[in-house]
This record gives structure tokens, sequence and C-alpha cells, in this order.
């Protein structure tokens, strides 16, 4: 890709981009994440907590958190709530319970219709029982710092989804002696959940995947994280655990037109390239006079940023982003379709003409009042999304994300007997004869008067 100088890394046209360029664009964490060394390193942390299951995971908290402790304290028990408690803010703790507030608001919605059923042809009715999960293990990540705003999304959809066993781990901040965050604990209160581990964040998902001696096993595991989380993710499905695909590292991009106030936009291109060193910042726009204006507002307000958030900006914004020219926001759409972003801002002077468009993005956030931060921390709509290109066939995590839809049918004698022929046909063509054998069988029953 073409080199700059600039903070904003300018990609070029994208209709003359190479494949190579377009494909390192459209790769990014997936390959990260699928490293062959790190997948080796990660399977050994598996391997570990699936054979010695606690032990392990002291191994894995000593090791990558620095944090010795025994296993009776594996599970935070309620001297850490109490201390969580005390402590917080009371500020912080009214910000968490309005986010709370418009997350449980948005699930609910997504729930109001559960089963369902009709009459396909008269006399066999068809439809769905939908039930939640019987257990989820909810991945928070943690250690160098907090983020009591994944747990506020996650456990909130599983609450309103009912699922009736939810257990949380978190690693252990590295720089209090392996407490867990009050914060994080505070939105564990007020949502009613108990169980919550200090586990390493790749142990712990083997954990919840496996079981340990204190860590129940569950059967799906939610949560975003850094590249060894997500391997830690994709390696325990081969062991039957199901988990939602994929969620880090950290991607969004803008489309704007000649429209967008720069500084505006600078700061919504920082707001989530300061997340990591892998993670990815890209402004797609047809004006190349806003990518230049851009550049110094840009480079103000990272200078203003502190390390190591400024050096986790500059990445995204460079060697993992950069500036996109389109010809038109046609071909805007067409370069967010193919990227298929977790963040897609749109900050165009007819965002509804091109909301129709858009057909592969976590989310999309409409003008210049609905900021990326304020979706990630309180607007409602789920915050823990696809990366990787996984939004072209998966969503956020919301409630459905903890249901399961289960088919129910009722035939009578009427519509198997009307049925009955096409049925034995495919059985027939299949090569099934107990299939046909099954039917047959009732239409030798004496047709009811």
């Amino acid at each position: 890709m073409p080199l700059s100088t600039e903070p904003l890394r300018v990609l070029g046209a994208w209709s003359e981009l190479s494949r190579q360029a377009r494909n390192e664009l459209q790769h990014r964490g997936t390959l990260q994440a699928l490293a062959p060394q790190l997948r080796e390193a990660i399977c050994r942390i598996i391997e570990d907590v699936r054979i010695n299951g606690d032990d392990a995971l002291l191994r894995a908290l000593a090791e990558f958190d620095g944090c010795e402790i025994g296993k009776a304290n594996l599970r935070v028990d309620e001297t850490d709530f109490a201390r969580a408690r005390t402590n917080l803010d009371s500020s912080l703790l009214a910000a968490i319970r309005d986010g709370i507030s418009h997350i449980r608001r948005f699930n609910e919605q997504l729930v109001t219709r559960a089963d369902w059923s009709f009459e396909s042809e008269p006399g066999l009715v068809v439809g769905e029982k939908v039930t939640p999960i019987e257990s989820v293990g909810l991945s928070i990540p943690g250690g160098k710092a907090s983020y009591p705003s994944v747990l506020m999304h996650l456990g909130t959809a599983a609450v309103v989804a009912e699922v009736p066993r939810i257990v949380a781990t978190i690693p252990p901040l590295q720089s209090a002696g392996g407490r867990v965050d009050d914060a994080v604990l505070a939105v564990a209160q007020e949502l009613g959940i108990t169980e919550v581990y200090r586990v390493n964040g790749p142990a712990g998902v083997a954990a919840l995947a496996f079981g340990t001696e204190t860590v129940p096993r569950v059967r799906k595991v939610v949560g975003p994280g850094s590249p060894p989380v997500v391997c830690a993710q994709l390696e325990i499905q081969r062991y039957g655990c199901e988990t939602v695909m994929m969620m880090g590292p950290s991607e969004s991009m803008i489309l704007a037109d000649e429209t967008a106030d720069v500084r505006l936009l600078a700061a919504d291109l920082l707001n989530e390239a300061e997340h990591g060193p892998d993670s990815a910042s890209i402004l797609v726009t047809d004006s190349s006079a806003l990518i230049a204006a851009i550049q110094a507002e840009v480079a103000g307000q990272l200078a203003k940023l502190p390390e190591p958030r400024r050096s986790f900006a500059t990445a995204a914004l460079g060697k993992n982003g950069g500036a996109i020219l389109v010809r038109d926001m046609d071909e805007g759409a067409e370069v967010a379709n193919e990227y298929a972003p977790e963040h897609l801002q749109v900050v165009v002077k007819d965002d509804g003409a091109l909301l129709d468009q858009l057909q592969h993005a976590g989310e999309i956030l409409l003008g210049k009042w609905t900021p990326i931060s304020a979706a990630n921390f309180l607007i409602g709509c789920p915050a823990t999304l696809p990366t990787g290109g996984f939004a072209k066939s998966s969503g956020g995590v919301t409630a459905l994300t903890f249901l399961k839809r289960t088919a129910i049918a009722r035939a009578d004698e009427r519509a198997l007997r009307r049925m009955s022929e096409s049925i034995v046909t495919l059985a027939a063509y299949e090569g099934f004869p107990a299939h046909e054998a099954a039917v047959r069988v009732r239409l030798t029953v004496p047709t009811r008067s």
C-alpha cells in the first residue's frame, strides 16, 4: 500500500488499489487470530486447562497477569462485591444504570415476538418454540484496563433472554494485586449476575468450554477480546462449545462527503482507533479536499491523546487503516459492503438514500450526532459486534444470541394423507425405506368417519 507521512494514511482511489492492497484490508484481524505461532501458544493453554483445570488457570494468571492467588480466590466472593458497592463513584453508578436501561429496552423489543405458529395447510400446524440457552459464559476483557460497558451489553442481553445460568470471567487488574474492577462488579450486581471468576482471558475461555473444579462448563461463550482471546474462542469450537464469530480487534469505517465537519470527523476517526495496536480506522470519501483538510486536524487531536492510546491510534490510522477516495458515495457503499466493518458511521448529505445501499456492517450510525462512543456505551444497540468481515454473515450480540428456536409441528390424519405421496416419493428416491414405511403404515389405518 502507498506510504504516507501524514497521520491518516492515504490509500488512494479505490478503483486503482491493487488486489493485494484490498486483500490486506479485508483480512485484517483474521490473520492475527489465525497466525500459526499464536494458535500453537493458545492451544497449549487450552489443553492445559482441559487436562489440569484450576491448576492451569492459576498458572495462566501467574504467567500472563502477574497474579498469584489460591484456588479459593478464583471466584469473586461477597467481600469483593461489598468493596465495589463501597468504592464506586455515584456518578459512574448512575451512568451504568443509564446504559443498562437503554440496552434493556432495545433487547426487550427483540423478544416481544417469541413462540409462533400458523396453519400451513388444512390440518397441518407448524411453528417454533423459543427458549433460552441453558448456560452462557461472558468473557469480559480486563487485565490492563477495565470495560464495564462490555458486561453491561452482554449481561443485559442474557438477562433479557432469561438465561438460567450466566457466568462471567474477567482477568484481574494487574495494577491492583489481583482485584477485579469495581465497576464491572457493580454491573454484575445491577444485573443479578453472581458467578464471576477472576481468570486470564484465553484460559478463561477454555475454562468455560470444559469446566474446571471451580468454573462451570457452559454451552456458549461470548465476548470480545484481543487476538489471543479470539483465537481461543475459535479453538474451543472444535470441542463442541459454541462461540460467536468474531469479536475483535476493533475496526471502524466512516463514509463522509464534503458536508462533514472536519473537527468532528477527526474525533470520530480517533474514536475506535485508540482501542489497541491492532485496531483499524478507515475514512471513505468522494472528496479529495476533505482528505487533505482533515490531516492537520487529526494530527492536532492525535497529539493530545495520552500514551499508549496515541500509539494505538497512530497504528489504526496508519498501517492498519487510512483514507480511501471513491468516485461517489455509491462506490463508497460498495467499499463499505466489501469491507463489512464492525462500526460504520455515515456522515453525508443524504444518509437515508445511502442507507438503502448498505448491507454489511455490525452497526450503522447515521449523522454527526451519533458518534461511535454513544453506541459503545449508552444508545442500547449491541456494542459487541462482528469484526474481520464477519458482518457479512452475522450481527451483534443481543438477546437473540442467547435464545434457541425449536420447530414444532402437528399434523392430523387428513394432512398426512394429503402429503403422503410426496413424502414416500422423496423417501424412495433418497433410498430410505424405513422413512417410506413410517408413512405407508399409517395409510393402512382405516380412515375415521
